[in-house]
């Protein structure tokens, strides 16, 4: 109010109306410093009233951050009360440059600010923790083990029964060995010979060929080539075995295979034991299925037991064998006896070839197998290992018997007609067989000529080979047309 009094006094002061047209042109150039003098002051003291009593204008300026204060202080009065700042275009620059300074001024932990603040500003900036939970796979605990724990634990499983397996077998390998070697070295010259020496030496020992299979080869008997002896455990340290025979028991066998010279064996083939042996030995047996085509009979008739059945060639083959020191063996030992199988044309198990049937009848010889279950199905015991020493003393009666029957007249014609019969019945499956072998070495010894004949460097050498080629061919038509003609007379 003041200042607008004391400007209208200014007024007409510096404009009189008697002044003169020089005198109102000073005065108009002394209006414009005039004007500027009055508004510094007025501006200066709007500037004061904001500051309390006692503050100055370098307060001011040294605290830049005391209107954040006043705005942290009391928001909502200063909303209310303090006219909104006019921000020029020019000053943003200043503004951003400050708050640079303030966030440089905040790190270095000035006056400016409480530490109270401070912390309430940090948290209100740094972002909220949040907690994950780890995956059950991920945590160490004995529950994500579990896959390993039970292969190690199968894998001890494992090698533990192989041990106990393993030596289990050679016991009772052992044990028979020990029951039978007296009687076997009283029956042969050589036992146990290993086959490692170019002279045959008797070990005394048996031959482990694996974990459940021992061989013993005996040798130096009148009328016997050698005997194998081979005992066939259960794959007690095989652990996939093991559980498998809890479904489906099984027992250890002894194999026994008896080679004959062949002046010590007519001409015969005889087998007895379980029907569902003879039966399987029927279809795989070359020798069985050839010569023994009827079906097995019952031992009824020698008083064998009705578990028991035979396969014979001929009845009189089966008078022979049966006599009654070896039914009373079978008879006593028939829950231990697999099969008995004596042949003068053993050959093994028939031949299965993809291309076709051999064109050669396969090699035979005269031999007894023998064949016996050992006791307690699986839970064998070194001691009923003793109990087959009976079987033995029947093998070695079994040599001799054979030795020692021979066939009558009636008897030893019937056995010949059938091993032609059998020689004829494989020539006629192999004939087209061998027809086409003989037709493919024709054709390779004309390729063969017909090459050499090429390879000639001399042409007219060429041409005589040529020529000698086709009169052989012309005389080879020749000669088969001759023979058809003597056939056609001969018809007539």
């Amino acid at each position: 109010m003041f200042s607008s009094l004391l400007h209208q006094h200014f007024i007409t002061l510096l404009f009189p109306i008697h002044a003169g047209p020089t005198m109102r042109s000073a005065y108009l150039l002394l209006i414009p410093a005039l004007l500027l003098f009055l508004a510094f002051p007025v501006s200066r003291g709007r500037y004061n009233d904001d500051f309390d009593d006692g503050e100055d204008l370098a307060d001011f300026d040294d605290n830049d951050f005391a209107e954040f204060e006043d705005m942290n202080d009391d928001p909502a009065a200063e909303t209310e009360t303090a006219p909104p700042p006019r921000v020029s275009q020019s000053s943003q620059p200043d503004e951003d440059e400050d708050e640079d300074e303030a966030t440089v001024e905040l790190e270095d932990g000035q006056d400016g600010f409480d530490d109270s603040e401070t912390q309430v500003h940090c948290l209100s900036v740094t972002p909220p923790t949040v907690s994950l939970q780890v995956p059950a796979h991920l945590q160490n605990s004995w529950e994500s083990y579990y896959m390993e724990i039970l292969m190690v634990t199968g894998l001890l499983a494992y090698i533990m029964n192989y041990i106990i397996g393993k030596n289990k077998n050679s016991r009772l390998a052992q044990a028979w060995f020990n029951s039978h070697r007296e009687l076997l070295e009283s029956n042969f010259a050589l036992v146990g010979d290993d086959g490692t020496s170019k002279e045959a030496v008797s070990t005394g020992k048996l031959n482990q060929e694996n974990e459940h299979i021992y061989n013993l080869w005996c040798s130096g008997r009148v009328c016997c080539e050698g005997m194998l002896i081979q005992l066939k455990f259960l794959k007690r340290q095989d652990l996939l075995n093991v559980l498998a025979r809890m479904m489906r028991p099984a027992c250890d066998q002894v194999q026994i295979k008896v080679t004959l010279n062949d002046e010590d064996m007519d001409t015969f083939v005889f087998a007895v034991g379980t029907k569902k042996a003879m039966a399987r030995l029927q279809k795989e047996m070359q020798d069985l299925s050839e010569f023994c085509g009827d079906k097995p009979k019952s031992g009824a008739k020698y008083g064998l037991p009705d578990s028991l059945a035979i396969l014979s060639e001929m009845g009189e083959v089966t008078d022979g064998v049966m006599d009654n020191k070896m039914v009373h063996y079978i008879t006593n030992h028939a829950d231990k006896i697999e099969s008995i199988h004596f042949s003068d044309q053993f050959s093994g198990p028939k031949v299965m070839q993809e291309e076709g049937q051999p064109l050669k009848l396969p090699e035979t010889k005269k031999t007894l197998l023998f064949t016996f279950n050992v006791p307690g199905m699986g839970n064998t015991s070194p001691k009923d290992m003793d109990t087959l020493l009976p079987l033995m003393n029947m093998v070695i009666y079994s040599i001799d018997k054979v030795k020692k029957l021979r066939l009558n007249r009636e008897g030893k014609q019937k056995a010949d007609r059938n091993r032609a019969r059998v020689e004829e019945n494989f020539l006629k499956q192999t004939h087209a067989q061998r027809q086409e072998a003989a037709q493919t070495r024709r054709e390779e010894k004309k390729r063969a000529e017909k090459e050499r004949i090429m390879n000639e460097e001399d042409p007219e050498r060429q041409r005589r080979l040529e020529e000698a080629a086709q009169r052989r061919e012309q005389k080879k038509i020749e000669k088969k047309q001759m023979k058809m003609k003597q056939i056609k007379v001969k018809a007539m």
